[in-house]
């Protein structure tokens, strides 16, 4: 009995410690993420490695 008391009150205080109220946000509302020259390389970089296996397996 002890223990489903316990299991029952660590439920309880789990819930409620996770339990969320809406988003706070940030004042001025949630600014999107931009996709800049970072993404952009790393995509040029990854297609250029990928033609480069490419061409390594076809000789």
């Amino acid at each position: 009995m002890k223990y489903h008391l316990l299991n029952f009150l660590l439920c309880i205080i789990v819930g409620s410690a996770t339990a969320q109220y809406g988003d706070p946000g940030l004042p001025g509302g949630d600014p999107d993420v931009p996709l800049d020259g970072g993404v952009t390389l790393l995509l040029i970089a990854g297609a250029c490695y990928g033609i480069k296996k490419i061409r390594e397996t076809k000789q």
